[in-house]
């Protein structure tokens, strides 16, 4: 008989082929329609406004199509949680999962306690609850890792504590060449300056029916992974870019920032456009070149784009000397676009293009940020403070910041 899972697998694949193809088709308007935009500026000094309007509706269509294509591309990745582990879950790890199910569904939490006083927990947060089983957290982070933006390029370190500090050499130790026979100078020593990374606490609090809980065929840790993902997903994109560092991670756009050719350690460095709020009217594309470049070559590699949806709209009008577009669409559902050979990564939290705002982000991000998970999800089962629903609190405890400055630059819409 055929197996129903693999019928919805394959069922998801095609759909994720067909949003792609619409994407790729809605791109090849998009180029013919902005041609005809290029030529009548050429010609006549202006665009037709219905073309324009045409443009952005082609360009509201893209954005939509590509993010249908990429949910698509995402749910057909997803296991099935229940059968995750099947065949290598050890003895604790099932009764660990057996006794967080009984917790859930009756809220009977005997068992939970006593695997936890025998495992020496010290891991409980103020408001309490239990830690959910091993392969819940394993599919939550990689679900964040597929939705959160920066999560997804960034460097990611799991720790066991709420605090997490590196060194990192700000200047690398002093050498030089030297004859066979001849004195070895003292070299200085490397600058090193700590870093710290404390674990926040993130939160979200899915509610379920007790009708649900009591349906035996219904999977909890399938739901509570469905339900938190995209609140979780929500709130990290917006620390990891514009967090204050107070009770949220520090985002790099929140880090002081200095002209490029100034640039010191500690400081994130950008270059200007030239123009308030816009792009130069002549070869716009130059100031992305330059914003490459500012970059050093070994982060150059490994570099990314990062910008919102407005932002990649803007540059997506782009052409080289040779008429062809900067902008490339994705080679395939579930990947990014790229702009000048280095991917696109679509952030909704970087800010609009405006006067002064640092709207377009470019550099290594495996290097220059670092993103701090502490072990363990916890849930509070709460079922009376919004009868007749189940309350479920969970947290998760997560940390971020810059770990090395001269990866990262920013583009600065300003004269």
């Amino acid at each position: 008989m055929h197996d129903t899972r693999d019928h919805t697998i394959e069922t998801k694949s095609a759909d994720a082929q067909a949003a792609f193809a619409e994407f790729a088709r809605a791109f090849e308007a998009y180029k013919e329609e902005n041609d005809g935009r290029l030529a009548a500026l050429e010609t006549r000094g202006h665009a037709d406004v219905l073309v324009d309007e045409k443009l952005a509706r082609i360009d509201a269509f893209l954005d939509e199509q590509k993010a249908r294509s990429d949910r698509l591309a995402l749910a057909r990745q997803r296991p099935p949680l229940a059968g995750e582990e099947k065949g290598r879950e050890d003895p604790l790890g099932a009764e660990h999962k057996a006794a967080f199910e009984l917790y859930v569904r009756s809220g009977e939490s005997a068992g939970l306690k006593r695997l936890e006083e025998k495992a020496l927990s010290a891991g409980s947060g103020p408001d309490g609850g239990y830690l959910a089983p091993p392969q819940v957290e394993r599919e939550v982070i990689r679900r964040l890792s597929s939705l959160s933006p920066i999560r997804a390029i960034a460097s990611n370190r799991t720790i066991s504590g709420g605090l997490y500090k590196i060194a990192h050499a700000t200047t690398g130790a002093a050498s030089g060449w030297v004859a066979e026979t001849a004195a070895r100078p003292q070299t200085d020593s490397p600058g090193l300056s700590e870093l710290s990374f404390p674990a926040m606490e993130l939160y979200a609090m899915p509610a379920a029916t007790q009708t649900l809980l009591d349906d035996a065929i219904v999977d909890v840790d399938q739901w509570i992974a469905d339900e938190v993902e995209t609140a979780f997903a929500e709130q990290e994109g917006a620390a990891f870019v514009a967090g204050d560092g107070l009770a949220k991670p520090r985002g790099f756009l929140a880090y002081d920032t200095v002209a490029n050719g100034t640039w010191s350690w500690g400081n994130i460095g950008f270059l200007a456009t030239g123009v308030a709020g816009g792009f130069p009217a002549s070869d716009p594309s130059d100031v992305l070149v330059d914003l490459i470049y500012a970059l050093k070559s070994g982060y150059r590699q490994n570099a990314s784009f990062v910008m919102n949806r407005k932002t990649q709209a803007a540059v997506r009008k782009f052409k080289d000397a040779q008429g062809h577009y900067l902008w490339q669409p994705p080679a395939g559902p579930g990947q990014a676009a790229s702009l000048m050979g280095f991917p696109v990564v679509e952030a909704e939290d970087m800010p609009d293009i405006a006067a002064g705002t640092d709207a377009v982000a470019f550099g290594d991000f495996k290097r220059g940020y670092l993103v701090v998970d502490r072990a363990g999800v916890r849930i509070l089962r709460d079922p009376y403070s919004a009868k007749p629903y189940v309350l479920f609190y969970t947290t998760k405890r997560v940390g971020g910041g810059v770990q090395d400055f001269a990866a990262l630059k920013l583009l600065r819409f300003s004269a």
